[in-house]
């Protein structure tokens, strides 16, 4: 393909995007750059494995040092396994771009962003999502594009467009918004409790901008002579189509309008009617039987279909008569039920949360700030984390078995809303500076976990004391679009997810909102639809926290007894090195006689963590001792250390020693040293002052009785 440039020019940042230059083997390939962060996107579409049953789209995202001039540490000298933040930026790449492939395609689809240079001024993840759309659209994939994505800021009371880390750092709302010409189709947001107005007019503002780089793309298509691909979806067998919809839909429709049934029943009931009235009846077929035969060919027909007239059926219940499979209305949320404390008091902190089926334990620890998580990594100028959420979603919570490894890209994504949900609400470093985790278990599952982990991490939180300024809590909104027939659904279940169009999240406190994700199943949506999912969650978000609020109203006053008791106290930083000792000698000594745990950062800032708080305060006294300043006339109780002919050592203070010269050791003529005292003696002297080299002269004469007591004391 030959070079092409094409620069677009939005609100003072300007977007290039260049073709033709790299990866002439991928399907498509695109450089998109915006200042100094250039992100090389490609798309390749390869033949469809056989047996495959679903759509095999894999995004990957890269990031290597070189982009900032960096070479990698370690032995290997190269990158191991990615950040984090890499694995949230293959989803936000993902979300947008999945639905917008016909379903039916079975052709495996790889989508490579790769980040060859960053600057400070321009996140490279939403450049990405973009040019994923243009590497698909060069690949001529069929797509239902293009698609766009924006950065949506606000400083003051302005919008702003593609801000810089720091702008978003500064700033009360860092929202990702992705479109297509249809319409929204995927939200990523954190706000500071924003209300819901000015969230919709963030919206707006960034769908306008999106559509500024979809035209684009079409002129740049346009100019290099490529049409948007399309293919016609495989012919379904009308015979079987007929056949199922004929035996199955009146018991369908029965096990949807039957409300009693929970989850595990309705399946059931589903599966013995698929094996009952279809299966079973084509296996008795004769092998010639047109029925048969496609069944033969092809194994996975039955459940296809059967699946499809599920959907239909629901969809149509839902948009005709407004009743939902478990007889809600459509505004209307679960029975919902919180507890906290339901573990012994060694978990800091513990919240039990459950909604219909969906049930989260989320649990609470307290730390100190070595544990907070340092990110190592050179490409975010976030440094380390104070708060980290952990989403682990096990097989058994949806009555499933499979092998339990690492966590896979959900759990990493579920964990990080929660995460930005709870933010804006935990007290600063200052007032309160434990690092903080929280780790959510789901232990049954039948939608909108994710929204379930946030109510139960507020509750465990607040179980272990921590002084948040407002509860949260979260609510996932459902969508069934049919043509112009639209029905918003509060707080979805598993199969209004599944079958649905639309997994709208929506958290916050009673004040405002701290984080959004929507996603897709259709090519998008228009505004108003987005408004008014936004505006129905209100509602239910303030009643799951009415609910939740049953349970426990404020932060307990107490930590829990095992929670470390921290004390933060502040040295010279040039004294650091004598507190830590050589080797960490001296510091190790002092955690091992105190039983605690300590950490001293750059600024001289020293934070002592014990489970006991006389253990944290002894740890502080000697640290304090360490670093004072000793001053002529202050008297302290001391240990002799060693003897010479002209005098002792005494150490007055830990690390701090000083010599009484022989002269100084009684009143009178003393002989010997020895005489009047030995190693090992505590005794108690006066700060004589200190010679022209800085060394500490003692004495033990002119010391009142009533200094003496008080040194004692003090010792």
């Amino acid at each position: 393909m030959q070079e092409f440039d094409k620069s677009i020019s939005f609100d003072g940042r300007d977007i290039r995007l260049k073709v033709g230059l790299f990866a002439p083997q991928a399907g498509g390939s695109v450089l998109i750059q915006s200042g100094d962060t250039a992100v090389l996107v490609n798309a390749t579409r390869s033949k469809g494995r056989e047996g495959i049953d679903f759509l095999p789209l894999l995004v990957d995202y890269e990031e290597k040092l070189y982009a900032v001039g960096r070479i990698p540490g370690g032995f290997l000298r190269r990158e191991g396994r990615p950040p984090e933040r890499a694995t949230l930026t293959c989803r936000l790449i993902d979300r947008p771009l999945r639905p917008l492939f016909p379903q039916w395609m079975r052709d495996d689809i790889q989508v490579v962003a790769t980040t060859l240079t960053m600057d400070e001024d321009v996140p490279p993840d939403v450049l990405a999502v973009t040019g994923a759309s243009v590497a698909v659209l060069l690949a001529q994939i069929p797509f239902y594009g293009p698609m766009a994505a924006v950065r949506v800021g606000l400083v003051g009371d302005d919008f702003i467009l593609n801000p810089s880390f720091k702008e978003i750092e500064q700033g009360e709302l860092d929202l990702v918004v992705a479109g297509t010409p249809d319409g929204v189709i995927m939200v990523e947001a954190g706000a500071n409790q924003l209300p819901e107005q000015d969230i919709i007019e963030a919206i707006d503002f960034g769908y306008e901008a999106v559509q500024e780089l979809i035209n684009a793309q079409l002129e740049l298509i346009k100019d290099l002579g490529i049409e948007i691909a399309v293919a016609e979806p495989p012919v379904a067998d009308e015979n079987l189509v007929n056949f199922i919809s004929d035996r199955a839909t009146e018991d369908i429709k029965k096990i949807l309008t039957h409300f009693d049934f929970d989850k595990k029943a309705r399946d059931t009931a589903l599966d013995e009617i698929k094996a009952s009235k279809i299966q079973d009846v084509i296996a008795e077929l004769p092998e010639e039987d047109p029925l048969k035969v496609a069944t033969t060919e092809n194994p996975k027909a039955i459940a296809t279909q059967f699946k499809a007239l599920t959907k239909k059926l629901m969809r149509s219940q839902i948009l005709e008569d407004g009743v939902r499979v478990d007889g809600r209305k459509l505004d209307q949320v679960r029975p919902i039920s919180a507890k906290v404390g339901v573990l012994p008091r060694r978990v800091h902190g513990c919240g039990l949360f459950n909604r219909g089926l969906t049930q989260v334990l989320s649990l609470a620890t307290l730390g100190t700030s070595g544990d907070a998580q340092d990110l190592g990594d050179d490409l975010n100028p976030i440094s380390e984390k104070r708060y980290l959420h952990h989403y682990n979603f096990p097989p058994f919570s949806v009555g499933e078995t499979r092998p339990m490894r690492s966590p896979g890209r959900r759990e990493i994504g579920h964990g990080a809303l929660a995460e930005r949900s709870l933010l804006p609400v935990l007290p600063n470093q200052e007032d309160f500076p434990y690092v903080l985790r929280v780790v959510s278990e789901v232990l049954s599952s039948n939608g909108s976990t994710s929204m379930g982990s946030v109510c139960g991490s507020t509750l465990a939180l607040m179980d272990a004391g921590v002084p948040i300024t407002k509860p949260v809590s979260g609510a996932a909104m459902g969508l069934i679009k049919e043509g112009d027939e639209v029905r918003i659904l509060t707080d979805i279940q598993g199969i209004e997810d599944f079958l649905g169009d639309m997994d709208f999240k929506v958290a916050g406190t009673d004040t405002g909102i701290t984080a959004l994700q929507m996603d897709m199943k259709i090519t998008g949506l228009p505004m108003e639809t987005i408004a008014k999912a936004i505006e129905q969650a209100k509602p239910a978000r303030l009643h799951i926290l009415e609910e939740m609020l049953k349970a426990i109203t404020e932060p307990r006053e107490e930590l829990s007894p095992f929670a470390p008791r921290l004390l933060t106290m502040k040295i010279d930083p040039d004294q650091i090195g004598m507190v830590i000792g050589p080797s960490g000698k001296t510091i190790k000594a002092i955690v091992e006689q105190t039983d605690s745990k300590i950490d001293i950062e750059d600024d001289g800032t020293v934070i002592i963590a014990a489970v006991e708080a006389h253990k944290a305060e002894k740890a502080k006294k000697i640290i304090y001792n360490m670093t004072r300043k000793l001053n002529e006339g202050d008297v302290y109780v001391g240990k002799v250390t060693r003897i010479i002919d002209i005098g002792a050592f005494v150490e007055v203070l830990p690390g701090k020693e000083g010599m009484i010269h022989i002269s100084q050791l009684a009143e009178g003529r003393v002989g010997k040293v020895e005489d009047e005292v030995a190693v090992g003696d505590e005794i108690v002297v006066k700060v004589r002052g200190f010679d022209n080299k800085g060394r500490l002269n003692l004495t033990r004469l002119g010391i009142h009785p009533d200094e003496a007591a008080a040194a004692r004391a003090a010792s």
